[in-house]
């Protein structure tokens, strides 16, 4: 279990010779401090007085963030026993997961953007890189596994689910990272 461990010793072993850990536990990893970040941003908005009047919605975000951290922090080792158990469906559930997690997070990242402490918007727009890249990781991942999957169908469903929620992720990122470019720049 890495979760538990230091993260050097995650990091010593995903860079060592050995196949477990690897990109679908790093997007897990990546998509973790993601909901970290968002986390942050709503525990420096709550109990402040200028955004009183959001803190029922902040509260909703962080509550969401954390269950997000912890089911991201618990695919980190999901990821390594799926691989080492050898259990292809495993091996493609799981950075599918990480994909459907990470864009269900870059949902909250607008409402956040606008909603949470100011001074942390540049925390947000590191948030929704942190989706976006582990999305991005996730997908190899689930297309690499997907290559041992007998039924056609389900892949071209589960392709076209991973476009459909690429492009809307596009978009979210977009999104924030002009709202947040605004903010930073004046």
């Amino acid at each position: 279990m890495y979760i538990d461990n230091s993260i050097k010793k995650y990091l010593d072993d995903l860079s060592a010779k050995t196949p477990a850990p690897g990109g679908g536990s790093a997007a897990a990893l990546v998509a973790a401090a993601g909901a970290a970040l968002m986390s942050m941003v709503c525990n420096f908005t709550l109990g402040k007085e200028k955004y009183k009047h959001v803190e029922s919605d902040i509260k909703k975000i962080l509550e969401k963030s954390e269950q997000l951290r912890t089911r991201f922090q618990q695919l980190v080792d999901l990821d390594v026993e799926a691989f080492e158990s050898k259990d292809m469906q495993k091996s493609l559930d799981v950075p599918l997961e990480v994909c459907r997690l990470s864009f269900e997070a870059a949902g909250f990242c607008p409402q956040l953007m606008k909603k949470g402490n100011l001074n942390l918007i540049s925390d947000v727009g590191c948030a929704i890189e942190c989706f976006v890249a582990a999305f991005a990781c996730g997908r190899i991942n689930v297309e690499i596994n997907l290559r041992n999957l007998l039924e056609k169908e389900k892949k071209a469903n589960i392709i076209r689910e991973l476009n459909r929620n690429e492009l809307r992720l596009r978009e979210i990122r977009d999104e924030v990272n002009k709202y947040v470019c605004e903010i930073i720049r004046g």
